[in-house]
C-alpha cells in the first residue's frame, strides 16, 4: 500500500487503526542544560503582540516548595529566566495579587507595565513581592487583559496573559473561567495560558479551565525546575508568534459583494463554519495562484479534522445563478494535540490548448471556508492570503518537459552531512530564514512551527531531512495539558514544504512521510519535490503540478504540543540536511543553458549560537529500528477534483508516478 497524506488533503477517508512509535539507534546528541536560559532573535519590526505575567502572591505561596525555599522564591527565579530568555524589546509587563493585603478580593496590582523589555526593572519588580494575602484570579484576569496594548494600524499579533498559581480562586466573583472565555472571544489574537505550581484537585482543574477557555494551553509544574521550564515555554511562544503582513479586507458572505482583489498580499479573520468570497479578474491565459493561511493561536483546542479549504469558482451559466468549481483543496490538521498554521492552495491554470470553461478571462471567486468540530477553538482566525499572477510564456518559447518523477531526489538521496551551522527559523512565511545546501541545526518549542526557505531554480528539485533530537525527558506524563483533554508519553514532529506560490507539496507519496513519533528519543522525516518544471503544472499528481516556479520553497518543522509533557529542556533539538539537486537552468524553455551560480547565501544564526546542543545525529534509517506501538494511524486519501481543465472531475491517487 501506498502512504498517505497524514495533514494535507484535497478530500480526506479517515480509518481508525494503530500508530507507528519509532525507536530508532542512533548515537545521541548531546543535551541542552535546563539550567541555562537561551535568549530569542530579536523579532522584526512591525510585529505586535505582548505578554503580561499574573503572578500569585497570595499567603500560600510563603510555603515550603518541598527543597527549603519558599513558593515565592522559587516563581523569583522562574520569572528572572524568562526574562533572560525573552527577545531584546518584547513588550512584557508584570501584574501580582495578594501582595498587599492580608485579605482582600480587590488586591491586584500592576508592578510593571506592559512595553519594551527592560530586563533589570522586570527582576527587581518580582524581588519586591512578598506574598500576603487572597487569590482574586477573575480580577486580576481582567485587569490583564487591559494591561495589554491594543493592536493599531491593522496589526495582528499574540496577546498572551501567563497567570502562574498554586491555587483556585479564593473570591469567586468575577468567575476566572468565565472571565477568560469572554476575554478569548473579545480580544483579538489574545490567549490565557495557566502554569499550576504545585497544585492538585480544584486548583488544578480551574488552572485548566481558565487555559481552555482563555484559547491556550495548561502547563503542569510540580516542582521549581518545571516551573522555570513551563514559564520559558509559555512566554516565547508567545513572543514568537506568526507575524502576519498584509493589507486589510474583509470578505464576503457571499458573493454578490466580494471585495475585488489585485495581485497581493491581505490579511482578514476567519471564524468557525464560515465562508468569505473575494473577486477577482482573470485574462484567458495566464495562471493565478491563491493560497490562504489560517493562524490558530499555537496549542489551541481543535478536532482532528477541522479544516481550511479554498476553491475557485465561476459563473458557469453566464447568467449569475449557476456557479461552477475550477479548483477546490482542503486541508487538515488530522491531529488533537493543538492548532498550527494551516495553509490551503489553488490554481487556475488553462489548459494547454484552451477551450475549457475556466480558461474563459472575466470574473472569478476564490472562496476560504473554515470547517470546525463542537469543542474545537470558536475565535476568529487570522487569515493571510495572497494572489499571485503567471504570465503565459513568449510566443514561440517552447517550454521543458514536464518532471514528474523523484528520480534522484528520492528518498534513498545522499544527504549532506558534518558540523551543523546554527540557525534561527522564522515564524511563518514572512520571515522564513534563509538556508541553502548544508546542515542546519535549530530549537524548537512544544506547539511551535519553525519556518525556513530554500532557493530551488528551474530544473532543480528540494530535497531535505529533519531529524529531531535525543532530548532528556522528564520521566512523567503531566507536564502540560491541553482543551483536547489527551496525555500520553508520546507527541509527534512533522514538516510540510511549499512552493513559492506557497502551495503545499510533497507528502502523499510512497517517498516520503510528513509525521513521525516524538518520544525524547531520535525521530527523524525525509521530505522534498519533484525538479521545478514550468509544464508540470499540466500534470494531474497533486505533488507535481504546484511544482512549475522557481523562487524560494519554504520548509515549515513542527513539534506537537505534548513534547512539553516529555522534553526535559524548554526546546528540543533539530537538524535540516538540505541539498538542492541539479544545475538551475536559466530558464523554463527547452534547451536553457545553466545558470550563472551566485554566491550561496549563509543563514541568519542570529540567537542559537552557543544553545549547547553539540555534535550532530547520523542518518536515521541506517541501522534503525522500527518498533509497533499501539496508537491510532491514519489510512488517508488524497484526491483532486479539478473541473474546467478537462470537463471532468479528475481523482487522483496520492503517490507520484
Amino acid at each position: 500500500m501506498h502512504s498517505r497524506h497524514w495533514r494535507r488533503t484535497r478530500t480526506a477517508l479517515l480509518t481508525t487503526g494503530a500508530l507507528l512509535a519509532l525507536a530508532i539507534t542512533v548515537p545521541p546528541a548531546a543535551a541542552l542544560s535546563g539550567a541555562r536560559a537561551e535568549r530569542a532573535p530579536a523579532p522584526e519590526a512591525g510585529g505586535a503582540g505582548g505578554l503580561v505575567m499574573v503572578l500569585d502572591s497570595s499567603g500560600s505561596m510563603a510555603d515550603d516548595d518541598g527543597t527549603g525555599r519558599t513558593r515565592m522564591e522559587a516563581a523569583r527565579s522562574a520569572v528572572a529566566g524568562v526574562v533572560d530568555a525573552l527577545p531584546d524589546g518584547h513588550p512584557t509587563g508584570l501584574r501580582v495579587y495578594g501582595a498587599d493585603q492580608p485579605r482582600g478580593c480587590t488586591d491586584t496590582r500592576l508592578v510593571r507595565p506592559v512595553r519594551a523589555l527592560d530586563r533589570a526593572a522586570l527582576k527587581q519588580a518580582v524581588g519586591s513581592v512578598r506574598p500576603k494575602g487572597d487569590t482574586p484570579i477573575g480580577l486580576s484576569l481582567q485587569k490583564a487583559a487591559q494591561d495589554l496594548p491594543e493592536p493599531t494600524g491593522g496589526e495582528i499579533g499574540t496577546r498572551t496573559i501567563l497567570l502562574v498559581s498554586d491555587g483556585e480562586d479564593t473570591c469567586g466573583t468575577p468567575e476566572p473561567c468565565e472571565v477568560a472565555k469572554q476575554l478569548a472571544d473579545e480580544g483579538a489574537g489574545l490567549r490565557i495560558d495557566t502554569v499550576g505550581f504545585q497544585v492538585r484537585g480544584a486548583a488544578r482543574r480551574q488552572l485548566e479551565c481558565i487555559a481552555e477557555a482563555g484559547n491556550g494551553r495548561y502547563y503542569e509544574a510540580p516542582d521549581a525546575e518545571a516551573l522555570a521550564r513551563q514559564l520559558q515555554r509559555s512566554a516565547r511562544l508567545s513572543a514568537d508568534g506568526y507575524r502576519l503582513r498584509g493589507k486589510p479586507v474583509e470578505g464576503t458572505p457571499g458573493r454578490a459583494a466580494a471585495p475585488v482583489l489585485a495581485p497581493g498580499q491581505y490579511l482578514d479573520s476567519l471564524g468557525p463554519g464560515e465562508k468569505r468570497h473575494y473577486a477577482v479578474g482573470l485574462d484567458a491565459v495566464s495562471t493565478a495562484d491563491f493560497s490562504a493561511t489560517a493562524v490558530p493561536q499555537p496549542g489551541s483546542a481543535i478536532d482532528q479534522l477541522d479544516a481550511l479549504g479554498t476553491r475557485i469558482e465561476y459563473d458557469s451559466g453566464g447568467s449569475g445563478s449557476s456557479f461552477s468549481s475550477c479548483e477546490s483543496s482542503t486541508e487538515h490538521f488530522f491531529q488533537v494535540e493543538g492548532a498550527t498554521p494551516l495553509t490551503s492552495a489553488v490554481a487556475r491554470v488553462p489548459s494547454a490548448r484552451g477551450g475549457n470553461t475556466c480558461d474563459r478571462a472575466g470574473r472569478y471567486w476564490l472562496v476560504v471556508e473554515r470547517k470546525s468540530a463542537p469543542g474545537s477553538d470558536s475565535t476568529r482566525w487570522p487569515l493571510e492570503l495572497t494572489y499571485g499572477v503567471e504570465k503565459p510564456l513568449a510566443r514561440g518559447v517552447t517550454p521543458a518537459e514536464s518532471r514528474p518523477d523523484y528520480g534522484k531526489g528520492d528518498k534513498g538521496a545522499v544527504m549532506p552531512l558534518g558540523d551543523p551551522e546554527d540557525v534561527a527559523g522564522g515564524t511563518g512565511f514572512n520571515d522564513a530564514r534563509e538556508i541553502g545546501q548544508g546542515v542546519w541545526r535549530d530549537r524548537i518549542l512544544p506547539s511551535q512551527t519553525r519556518w525556513y526557505k530554500v532557493h530551488v531554480g528551474w530544473g532543480q528539485q528540494l530535497r531535505y531531512d529533519v531529524e529531531f533530537a535525543n532530548e532528556p525527558t522528564v520521566g512523567r506524563t503531566s507536564g502540560t495539558s491541553g482543551t483536547s483533554g489527551t496525555s500520553g508519553n508520546w507527541s509527534y514532529g512533522a514538516t510540510d514544504v511549499f512552493t513559492p506560490a506557497r502551495a503545499p507539496v510533497g507528502g502523499g507519496t510512497i517517498e516520503f512521510g510528513q509525521r513521525t513519533v516524538y518520544n525524547g528519543r531520535p525521530a527523524a522525516l525525509k521530505m522534498g519535490t519533484v525538479p521545478v518544471s514550468w509544464t508540470n503544472r499540466y500534470e494531474h499528481h497533486p505533488n507535481v503540478i504546484p511544482v512549475h516556479q522557481d523562487g524560494d520553497y519554504y520548509i515549515a518543522v513542527t513539534l506537537g504540543s505534548r513534547a512539553a509533557e516529555i522534553a526535559e529542556n524548554p526546546q528540543v533539538g533539530v537538524v535540516l540536511r538540505v541539498a538542492v539537486l541539479g544545475e538551475a537552468k536559466s530558464g523554463p524553455q527547452y534547451g536553457a543553458p545553466v545558470a550563472v551560480k551566485k554566491p550561496a547565501t549563509r543563514a541568519d544564526s542570529a540567537g542559537t549560537g552557543g544553545a549547547g546542543w553539540t555534535g550532530t545525529m547520523t542518518a536515521m534509517v541506517a541501522g534503525g529500528a522500527v518498533v509497533l506501538i499501539a496508537g491510532i494511524v491514519f489510512a488517508l486519501v488524497r484526491t483532486r477534483a479539478s473541473r474546467g481543465r478537462n470537463g471532468r472531475t479528475d481523482t487522483t491517487w496520492g503517490r507520484a508516478r
